[in-house]
């Protein structure tokens, strides 16, 4: 039996766990002057509801499935800014390592390495979620696994 994406989190004021960094990283894609330190707190709750105030969405500073999908911004290889760094903390998120040079740097360009990364991550849900597209570009399913903590532990 095929498996399924993990639902979009619900992420608000307070957060300070995976994925508030890359949220942050979203609205400063989308103009919002937010500091990403990982901390979601009264600057990132304003931008949210400015965005989601702007989107015509709810009000409410909760950032759930609607926030979410029109938060994300498709990235490639040869992107480069917020959105790009915020699918990058995603791997860092996943290092287990504890070195943070081992995988795609938060630099802001979509380059060789972080399509690397990309394509790996799609081939590994692929195998669960055969729907998973496995091209190297960063979607709404592949973002859906990203920011749901999907292959991290």
């Amino acid at each position: 039996m095929a498996g399924t994406l993990s639902a979009w989190p619900q992420t608000s004021k307070g957060a300070k766990e995976h994925p508030v960094a890359t949220l942050q990283h979203l609205l400063r894609a989308r103009g919002h002057a937010v500091t990403v330190d990982g901390d979601f707190g009264p600057r990132t709750d304003t931008a949210v509801r400015d965005f989601q105030r702007a989107k015509s969405l709810t009000v409410d500073g909760i950032v759930g499935p609607q926030t979410w999908r029109a938060l994300i911004i498709e990235v490639r290889r040869g992107s480069e800014g917020d959105a790009v760094r915020g699918v990058q903390e995603e791997f860092q998120f996943r290092n287990l390592s504890g070195d943070p040079s081992k995988g795609p740097q938060v630099d802001g360009i979509f380059g060789p390495r972080t399509e690397e990364a990309v394509r790996s991550f799609q081939s590994a849900v692929h195998a669960d979620v055969p729907s998973m597209t496995v091209d190297g570009i960063v979607g709404p399913m592949t973002w859906q696994a990203l920011v749901s903590g999907m292959l991290s532990f």
